[in-house]
């Protein structure tokens, strides 16, 4: 079980109940841009793209060292010639379920972060963009942004734009939120030609 032959494995499971840690205190981070799912559609299939990547990673490294590990005491394999084949099997294992793992975790962590998100307390409430960018809507993506709910407190919420939006919004832009389509919110940057719009037909 403490053999060093295991000693990847082990560094990998705890490399990736850190991510999860990590992942769960900041609210997770998305960080695939739109042409990337596109251009690599299996991306997409992997859970790239379509949730945070420091979930998938902590996902994918915990899965590995614990396959990995199994599969050494199970079969008694350290030190064996099938140590290296192992290693790249149970890898690849892992990068293949690792996604679907996490989408399920992603959308659980997220709606505990957003406690209460499911109000349209937050429509007409200004933001700020935490991940790389906001998708736009019916990409089967989302972003994520830290909003101020009316009471004050910072919410983490998962946010795309409106289709025919103008302007994609950023990390770091400032964007309100005009609607909730539970479970996630339609964002607009502010400053722009959408929230000009927003506001002229409201």
């Amino acid at each position: 079980m403490f053999d060093l032959a295991n000693l990847p494995y082990w560094i990998f499971l705890v490399a990736g109940i850190v991510l999860f840690v990590v992942a769960i205190s900041i609210g997770g981070e998305e960080e695939l841009d739109d042409e990337g799912e596109f251009v690599i559609p299996v991306l997409g299939w992997l859970g790239i793209g379509r949730v945070p990547l420091m979930l998938l990673l902590a996902a994918d490294l915990s899965l590995w060292g614990l396959l990995g590990w199994l599969v050494n005491v199970a079969f008694n394999l350290p030190k064996s010639p099938l140590d290296t084949l192992i290693f790249i099997a149970t890898g690849i294992v892992s990068v293949l379920l690792g996604g679907a793992i996490a989408r399920p975790l992603g959308r659980l962590f997220f709606a505990s972060f957003s406690e209460d998100a499911s109000s349209d307390r937050l429509v007409g409430c200004v933001g700020t963009v935490s991940s790389r960018q906001i998708p736009r809507f019916g990409q089967d993506k989302v972003g994520q942004v830290d909003a101020i709910d009316p009471a004050k407190n910072l919410v983490t919420i998962n946010a795309v734009v409106p289709e025919d939006a103008q302007v994609v919004p950023k990390r770091g832009d400032a964007v309100i939120v005009i609607e909730h389509q539970p479970p996630i919110f339609i964002v607009i940057a502010q400053n722009s030609i959408d929230r000009d719009r927003w506001l002229g037909t409201s």
